[in-house]
């Protein structure tokens, strides 16, 4: 009987975890280039009572065993980098990424983060920035005078300045890609970092082997679907609740034996 109490507990806790989760999710609805996160689950160890195969009295054997198992545990939040809604701003700073990359930022520690979110600024050095201050990688630095910047979807930044009738090439913005997204580490403010499990990113240019292009005046939105987010929390709920009412009919139950002696 006390196995019962463990093993709903373990479920509550799992189902605790996973409304943490979606509850992220729903609160960065309106996050710039943001991955939702998904829970997955693993059963607990088994207790075998009975083998499977164990001879009888008759001398065949028995067709199945007799398992008990001790209840759950969560085995990965996956991040999901499918791709998000596009929303038009008109600003040209504001570059979304169709398809595989990430921008390269430098951290203040001299490391190198990823991130989704193209709503990129210029610093007082006119550096293209994160809203962090964090450069941009290739670093790209604005003209003071310049009166129209243009991104093209292959990333090159051409600027045009007062008593030139063309545009001047100045930087190209270069994307990279992991094997294994999913194994990227989450620092907050929208950046990744590399991991093991991630590999080593390859770096390239928009639009060419395989990467993402690139389009100025738009923001990738966060790929969470709100009504997707609110059924998987009722789910969750009705789960934790179940979990719940097992723990009181086992309580009950130990209390049926405990008046026997009455």
């Amino acid at each position: 009987m006390i196995r019962s109490l463990w093993t709903a507990a373990t479920g509550m806790k799992a189902q605790q975890l996973n409304i943490d989760t979606i509850s992220n999710n729903l609160s960065n609805v309106n996050t710039s280039g943001f991955k939702k996160s998904r829970v997955g689950f693993q059963d607990l160890m088994y207790q075998s009572l009975r083998e499977a195969g164990t001879p009888n009295n008759q001398g065949s054997q028995v067709p199945t065993g007799i398992e008990v198992g001790h209840g759950v545990r969560p085995a990965a939040t996956q991040k999901l980098f499918s791709q998000g809604s596009f929303q038009k701003t008109g600003n040209p700073l504001d570059i979304a990424i169709e398809g595989d990359g990430f921008f390269q930022v430098l951290q203040p520690d001299g490391r190198v983060a990823y991130t989704r979110d193209g709503s990129l600024k210029r610093d007082n050095n006119g550096r293209l920035v994160t809203s962090d201050g964090y450069p941009v990688q290739p670093e790209i630095t604005i003209p003071e005078d310049a009166v129209n910047v243009t991104v093209t979807v292959e990333g090159n930044v051409l600027v045009k300045q007062p008593g030139s009738e063309e545009l001047n090439e100045i930087g190209q913005l270069e994307l990279a890609r992991f094997s294994n997204p999913a194994g990227l580490k989450s620092l907050g403010r929208n950046l990744f970092m590399k991991t093991p499990a991630s590999g080593e990113p390859t770096v390239g240019v928009p639009a060419e082997n395989g990467f993402g292009t690139l389009s100025q005046g738009y923001l990738e939105q966060s790929n969470v679907k709100v009504v997707e987010e609110m059924v998987n929390m009722i789910a969750a709920q009705r789960a934790y609740e179940v979990n719940s009412k097992a723990i009181r009919a086992s309580d009950e139950m130990l209390q049926q034996a405990n008046n026997l002696k009455r």
